[in-house]
């Protein structure tokens, strides 16, 4: 069975409803579109924990960078994932992993993983893929 992404209306219920956010290969670069991201999300309420092996320990965004998801103790609501698609598979066993298991499952506008998506459906997370969070929020959260 092919996947399907959530309706906008469950779209915009998981957006409304959430209040943590993990990003998932987020920069400490301004310039790059997961910091934007980030970013945007943290002004839209969310709160934001950058995940980055790479330059965990560091500050972005006001946040301590978390070297991975299996490092982060407190419950998240979306693991929203900057990553090639090819390299989604892993986040997804991650998430899988986590202390408090996550609602939503989040790749990124452009980034599309099946295996990633069955694996986590398959534990009750919810899969979205090829979407932006920030333009779904814009477009579908009105506040």
């Amino acid at each position: 069975m092919a996947f399907t992404n959530p309706t906008n209306d469950e779209r915009r219920t998981i957006l409304e409803e959430a209040k943590t956010i993990a990003v998932v290969g987020c920069s400490n670069r301004p310039d790059r579109t997961s910091y934007m991201i980030a970013e945007a999300l943290q002004h839209a309420g969310y709160h934001v924990i950058p995940v980055n092996p790479i330059i965990a320990g560091e500050t972005v965004l006001g946040e301590k960078v978390i070297a991975s998801l299996a490092d982060i103790k407190t419950p998240v609501d979306i693991v929203n994932v900057f990553r090639r698609s090819e390299d989604t598979l892993p986040v997804a066993e991650d998430t899988i992993k986590m202390a408090h298991k996550p609602k939503v499952f989040w790749l990124q506008q452009g980034i599309y993983n099946e295996e990633a998506a069955q694996l986590v459906e398959e534990q009750g997370i919810t899969a979205v893929m090829d979407h932006c969070i920030k333009v779904d929020h814009a477009i579908l959260v009105r506040k």
